[in-house]
């Protein structure tokens, strides 16, 4: 059975944040923008550049990615363990990526925790650049 890659849908969210929890490094935030509502808003915002990875019925992989009108943002990049290495995030990677250059998108951001030594390695080995002196800073709004 071949892996198939497919523009990820609401549908596919129960599996989904399954698949990031279980992921090492991400940071998740359940009760917020990673909430089923706000992945909602977030498909429906950025369409045709998030997507899921299949291996048959499974659900092996996952990304989302989205843009302001001048760059695009990879977030929560996550493969099954047991499908790592078979270059999966990397083909998801790249159909982001391809989906942003054909809106006119000419750079994309992504974030990292510094301490994950193997993400940063592995962005690094695909060409991109960490930028180690920038400190990002975040604050969440509750909205209710």
């Amino acid at each position: 059975m071949g892996i198939d890659i497919a523009e990820m849908t609401v549908a596919d969210y129960d599996e989904v944040f399954a698949l990031w929890q279980e992921a090492e490094g991400l940071g998740l935030h359940p009760n917020e923008c990673d909430s089923r509502k706000g992945v909602a808003m977030y498909l429906a915002r950025n369409p045709g550049t998030c997507f899921v990875a299949r291996d048959g019925e499974r659900l092996i992989g996952a990304v989302l990615c989205g843009n302001d009108g001048r760059r695009g943002y990879l977030n929560h990049l996550a493969v099954a363990e047991a499908y790592r290495r078979r270059r999966i995030g990397t083909v998801l990677i790249h159909r982001c990526t391809d989906a942003l250059k054909q809106m006119g998108i000419r750079r994309c951001n992504l974030f990292v925790f510094a301490a994950n030594d193997a993400a940063v390695e592995f962005w690094r080995k695909l060409g991109w650049r960490c930028y180690d002196e920038f400190g990002v800073k975040a604050m969440s709004l509750n909205i209710e």
